[in-house]
């Protein structure tokens, strides 16, 4: 029995592997823009469109577990995990899967799983400048955004600012939030934050982690 092709098309640009993890390299961060593919960037945006004109998402707080509060006044998102219930999801997830893959090849970063949601912001949402992981920590490892909505205006702000991790005070880049943008970075060491929005923002937030325990009990996802 021959087993089935995967016809489908390249989620991310063929050429971004090589390019992201020269860039994770020199500098700890990495930018492309129209990586993600353009119909599923549209599959993607209907999906959490959809969740979001039916209440379907969860607002989103800071810190994990016990520690897990809701702060508007530090985040403004709703968020909503990917699951694989939809093909969409599984295209997006099974690409993560394989950027896991030339990530540990390249850099032997043992990396174990990977973790996502999307991510909605509404009109004067934010996010302020934050790490995504605590030093020692060693559960999030590499982040990761993919960006959905079409046609960003240049006045709409909402823009994700990346900070010199030696110099915190340093933007070394601004990344518009336009549909195909892939950005990711270390998740120990970038500090970023999201700039308040004009317009409704759309994107895929991902953690590529460790198999991690903390006092002996496993770190889980999420």
């Amino acid at each position: 029995m021959i087993a089935s092709m995967d016809t489908r098309p390249h989620a991310l640009a063929p050429d971004a592997h090589v390019a992201l993890v020269d860039a994770l390299v020199e500098q700890g961060w990495y930018v492309g823009q129209g990586v993600i593919d353009p119909a599923l960037c549209q599959a993607l945006q209907g999906e959490l469109l959809h969740l979001a004109a039916h209440d379907a998402l969860d607002e989103a707080g800071i810190g994990r577990g016990q520690q897990h509060l809701l702060r508007k006044d530090i985040r403004g998102d709703a968020i909503h995990w990917l699951d694989r219930e939809s093909e969409a999801q599984r295209h997006y997830l099974d690409a993560m899967a394989e950027l896991q893959r030339s990530l540990n090849q390249a850099l032997f970063l043992g990396l174990f799983e990977y973790e996502a949601h999307f991510a909605h912001y509404p009109a004067g949402a934010f996010y302020q400048r934050h790490l995504d992981s605590f030093r020692g920590r060693a559960n999030r490892v590499i982040s990761t955004v993919g960006y959905l909505t079409p046609d960003w205006p240049a006045d709409g702000g909402g823009e994700m600012v990346i900070y010199d991790p030696d110099n915190p005070s340093r933007e070394v880049a601004r990344v518009v939030p336009e549909a195909g943008t892939f950005a990711c970075f270390l998740s120990e060491t970038i500090p970023h934050e999201v700039l308040p929005t004009r317009l409704p923002r759309t994107s895929i937030a991902g953690w590529f982690r460790r198999n991690a325990s903390l006092g002996g009990v496993l770190d889980p996802a999420r």
